[in-house]
């Protein structure tokens, strides 16, 4: 799929996402946010691809809302702001919340800038790599806003409280260092994508099936009540062990070989 705003590169068991709007340091208008959406569903129906790695073109990750194009479109605005009432997201949460619903581990490569949609778009990932000098800011609060497209969930997941609360009510900017240390960010190097490749190749090992059923598994029962939480993991289970995936990943233990998994069979 390649659409003017948002990229898709499959190599191998990887899909590679670009935001594609690097004059504009990829700053996200309302074409990006349905490409974006686009893009997810267009990834979640193949079984295939093992993780998905999302990054931005030029000199930045996002530099945030492109406030200067989408309030151009007033009527537009307000269509996306409806929620879908089966899914429960509007078009500005569905654009971010889309990739933590993937079936896949989804990893979010920053550089230069990552402020307001573009860090709520790396908090919806499972893991963040960045580089050092990369900023990143809950921008809204510049605006007089708050953040509404779908980050205050994984942002009170990954930090305390205060340090949510902080970010938000000030939008100041951190580093990629600096984030690191408040939880925001799985990693920083210098090459961040090599870490996220590292990564990749790791979870590679293991069977698609577990790993899709662990993503759902954890994100489900953050904040459910135990006993729900025991429910889920003893249904997951059971489609694990009837999994094809799951044999082949017990002949590999008993015989020492690699696995030699098969396409991906669990779907959310």
């Amino acid at each position: 799929m390649n659409s003017s705003r948002v990229l898709i590169e499959i190599d191998g068991l990887i899909a590679y996402v670009w935001l594609n709007r690097p004059a504009k340091l990829n700053g996200v208008d309302l074409e990006m946010l349905s490409e974006l959406v686009a893009a997810a569903g267009t990834l979640g129906k193949n079984r295939d691809i093992r993780a998905v790695i999302i990054q931005g073109k030029g000199h930045a990750f996002c530099a945030g809302l492109d406030f200067a194009s989408v309030l151009k479109s007033r009527s537009r605005i307000v269509r996306y702001f409806v929620p879908n009432p089966f899914r429960g997201t509007n078009v500005f949460q569905q654009a971010n919340w889309a990739w933590r619903e993937l079936a896949v581990p989804v990893i979010a490569v920053t550089h230069g800038r990552c402020y307001g949609a573009g860090l709520q778009l790396a908090l919806a990932a499972d893991f963040r790599y960045s580089t050092p000098d990369c900023e990143w800011s809950v921008l809204e609060a510049k605006w007089g806003l708050v953040p509404d497209m779908s980050g205050t969930v994984p942002l009170g997941e990954l930090v305390s409280a205060d340090v949510a609360k902080r970010l938000t009510m000030t939008g100041e900017i951190v580093t990629g260092v600096e984030a690191k240390e408040l939880g925001l960010v799985s990693g920083v190097s210098e090459d961040p994508l090599s870490e996220a490749l590292a990564l990749v190749e790791l979870l590679s090992t293991r069977s698609p099936d577990s790993v899709a059923a662990t993503k759902k598994l954890l994100n489900e029962t953050r904040r459910s009540r135990p006993r729900r939480a025991f429910r889920f993991e003893r249904s997951l289970q059971l489609k694990m062990l009837r999994s094809r995936n799951f044999a082949k990943a017990r002949k590999a233990n008993f015989t020492r070989e690699k696995p030699d998994f098969g396409p991906r069979n669990f779907s959310r």
